[in-house]
């Protein structure tokens, strides 16, 4: 399935290449234009009866001059400006033939991903900015079921199967032992260019090394702005539109939402289902992943419904996570051409 634009909504496609270098592509926007003179992703409007596809493949020919050969769908946003209601659906273009060129008279200019909240963009572009970071795969830790060695070694298998994202989720030890398990987790973690959020106070990040926090449904509303710099990530677990609510107020990240499917771990949740996760997730504004049930097979399932992908613990710890990025862990790219 697919969220789809309320009638309300103008409905755009962007589209997000990378160069050699890993260099995102910008255009500027005319000066007379709805956000005149910002760099934006490429793309544009898609057509009344056209599909999103279709508008992707011709929007590259026409602004760009360049063939699309795949894509997948990166992120769709809901946002609304002060006098437009804007659908977003960002797809990042995996494979293309041509030179990009500005064929309208439009600027290009190509910006590392972690340059570009220093460019001046559109507000719907931020969360495509954000999800420009963050691997379709959100890896959860089970408690350690035996001595530390063992969820080390598991930690190895993630690590060795391409995990770049993990939540540290223990809450069955001594905070002595938490302390050196985590410290141990974020040392190896760090080795294998994986960032490390804690499901603990803020307060542990800094003391720890991690690379952010993670806040539950409950600890997520005692907060009232965001508890981390900019330079953390600040993730949340959210169970309905209430709790997404208070994730954009602190400027979260990015939220993990569910449970999407029935599952004995979330048993006092009813399960989402996907069609109530799209029109959440589409909303908030912001990357979402779902859990709940979750497979690796879901990871383009949840995409389609306009989330970033998957969040799980028994489906993810210790196995094969086939590498990092939009084609590569486990989503079906659309072929273009």
């Amino acid at each position: 399935m697919r969220a789809r634009p309320p009638a309300d909504a103008v409905h755009v496609v962007a589209a997000v290449l990378r160069n050699r270098d890993g260099e995102v592509l910008l255009g500027r926007r005319p000066e007379h234009a709805h956000q005149g003179g910002l760099w934006e992703f490429p793309g544009g409007k898609v057509e009344r009866g056209e599909a999103v596809e279709i508008a992707l493949l011709r929007e590259l020919a026409e602004e760009l001059g360049v063939t699309c050969r795949s894509a997948c769908p990166l992120i769709t946003v809901s946002h609304r400006y002060s006098d437009k209601h804007v659908w977003l659906e960002a797809w990042e273009v995996t494979e293309w033939v041509g030179t990009p060129a500005g064929r309208e008279g439009q600027p290009l200019r190509w910006v590392r991903p972690d340059a570009l909240h220093e460019v001046a963009m559109p507000a719907a572009d931020v969360s495509i900015i954000t999800a420009l970071a963050l691997p379709s795969t959100y890896v959860v830790t089970p408690e350690p079921d035996g001595p530390p060695e063992l969820f080390l070694r598991q930690l190895r298998g993630s690590l060795d199967d391409g995990a770049t994202l993990i939540q540290l989720r223990v809450k069955s030890m001594s905070e002595r032992g938490y302390f050196a398990l985590a410290r141990e987790v974020i040392g190896s973690a760090a080795a294998s260019h994986c960032r490390v959020l804690l499901n603990a106070d803020p307060l542990m990040v800094e003391r720890l090394g991690a690379d952010g926090v993670h806040l539950n449904s409950g600890r997520l509303h005692e907060y009232t702005a965001r508890p981390l710099p900019r330079s953390k990530l600040v993730a949340v677990s959210c169970h309905n539109a209430e709790d997404l609510w208070q994730a954009r107020r602190i400027e979260a990240d990015f939220a993990v939402l569910g449970p999407v499917k029935s599952t004995t771990t979330h048993t006092d949740w009813a399960p989402l289902g996907w069609e109530r996760f799209s029109s959440m997730a589409v909303a908030a504004g912001l990357p979402v992943y779902a859990i709940g049930g979750m497979a690796k097979s879901d990871v383009p399932i949840a995409r389609r419904a306009g989330g970033h992908g998957i969040a799980a613990i028994r489906s993810l710890w210790g196995d094969s996570l086939g590498g990092r990025g939009p084609a590569s862990s486990g989503d079906t790219a659309v072929n273009c051409g």
